[in-house]
């Protein structure tokens, strides 16, 4: 895959699905916010992920309801609530083989949420990172991962992306930027042309002779 043993300048991560998983919290909560408001649940709860909960709310098209207050609703149960939230395979390992200088993580959380979650899987923080409150459009608008590029200093079209969900992948696409997909979660197998892999425990990163990093097979 053209990803391995390219040389990088920083790695950026999404968070829920990528280095950690949160769906079953996240399905408890949507599905308490989607039966009180008469959404359907099951063709709901698939659209939820890798979106920030304002997006998801206002896709909604609902009369006379307050999507921010709705919005912070949604957050404020789910920092509330982390059971069963867990690190993808060996990804806390992973990211903290990586220099701090060269890795961040853009997620569609609010940052509270985001520390909860990262706190209860026993992922590292990171010294860059994108919350829902640093852009104005979230994913599969580019904002946030050329934001984080921005702030390693790095171009991103240097960057790799670890992502997992359909928002974010079309999100890596227009930054643009290379592209891992992470599976582990995925119920059904994705039908992709970037490289893709389980989780951390078949790969290793270096940083090479010129301080760019490496994705390594094992």
């Amino acid at each position: 895959m053209p990803v391995f043993n390219k040389p990088y300048r920083a790695f950026l991560f999404d968070m829920d699905g990528t280095v950690l998983n949160s769906i079953a919290a996240a399905e408890r909560i949507w599905t308490v916010w989607a039966l009180r408001h008469g959404v359907d649940v099951a063709s709901f709860l698939p659209t939820i992920h890798g979106a920030r909960a304002i997006d998801t709310i206002n896709r909604q098209g609902l009369p006379g309801i307050d999507a921010e207050a709705e919005a912070a609703w949604v957050t404020q149960a789910e920092i509330d609530d982390v059971e069963g939230i867990v690190e993808v395979a060996s990804a806390a390992n992973f990211l903290k083989s990586l220099p701090a200088h060269q890795w961040a993580i853009v997620t569609s959380a609010p940052r509270a949420l985001a520390l909860r979650r990262m706190a209860a899987a026993g992922i590292p923080e990171p010294s860059v990172m994108v919350t829902a409150e640093d852009v104005s459009a979230g994913k599969p608008d580019p904002a946030g991962y050329r934001l984080a590029a921005q702030r390693l200093e790095v171009d991103v079209s240097e960057c790799l992306i670890f992502e997992d969900a359909t928002v974010g992948i079309l999100a890596a696409e227009a930054a643009p930027a290379d592209l891992l997909i992470i599976t582990s979660t995925h119920e059904h197998p994705l039908d992709t042309a970037h490289a893709t892999i389980s989780d951390y425990s078949s790969v290793s990163a270096q940083v090479d002779a010129t301080g760019q990093l490496r994705l390594n097979a094992l």
